[in-house]
Order: structure tokens, then sequence, then C-alpha cells
């Protein structure tokens, strides 16, 4: 949600004509990484959350790609990437420790 909520922060410093370009396509992929984690979990079904859990990391590569095609359109623009760099580095960190967590468990369960 933190990073979700720094996407928009960041783009509200865009230009005005990429209001319906990258920064739509920025922030559709900062809220999808925490919307599939909560529908995942809701889910209850360790497998469905695997399942959403790797669409939230896909969000989250279109994330970054976003974000590196950012700095080279926008580079004269005093814009805090490094901090979305960060947060985004953390939260894959946390969503592929989920991923690892759930594989293991659905591993435990077969046996």
């Amino acid at each position: 949600m933190q990073l979700a909520e720094f996407v928009y922060i960041l783009t509200s410093k865009y230009p005005k004509q990429e209001q319906y370009g990258i920064v739509s396509q920025m922030r559709r992929s900062a809220v999808s990484i925490p919307s599939n984690i909560a529908e995942g979990v809701l889910r209850r079904s360790p497998k469905e959350l695997r399942q959403f859990l790797f669409v939230s990391f896909g969000s989250g590569g279109e994330l970054e790609t976003q974000i590196e095609l950012s700095k080279k359109l926008f580079n004269k623009l005093s814009l805090d990437s490094s901090s979305a760099d960060d947060l985004l580095l953390e939260v894959m960190k946390m969503l592929n420790g989920l991923i690892t967590k759930v594989d293991k468990d659905l591993l435990v369960a077969r046996v």
C-alpha cells in the first residue's frame, strides 16, 4: 500500500499530457500489487494465493519497467525515483518470501 501511495505522489509530478499514458499505467501496476495479494488471501486456498502472488509479482515487474522508462523520459524533472526503486525492491523481496513460504506449505500438505 505504501508503494502505491508513493507512486501516486510521484506521478502527480509528471507532465499533464502523460495522465492517460505512463501515469495511468504506473498507478494501475502499483495498485494491482496489494489488490492481488488481498484477493489471493481471501480466496482461502494456498494454490490460489500462490497464483495471485505471482500476478502481484508480475505487476511489480511492470512497475519496475515503467519507473526505469520514466527515469529516461523525465530525467529533467527532479523526481525521487530512488525512493520508488527502494520501496519496489522491498515489496518484491517480500513477495518472493511469501511465494517461497506458500510453496513450502503446499509441499508439506502433499506429503
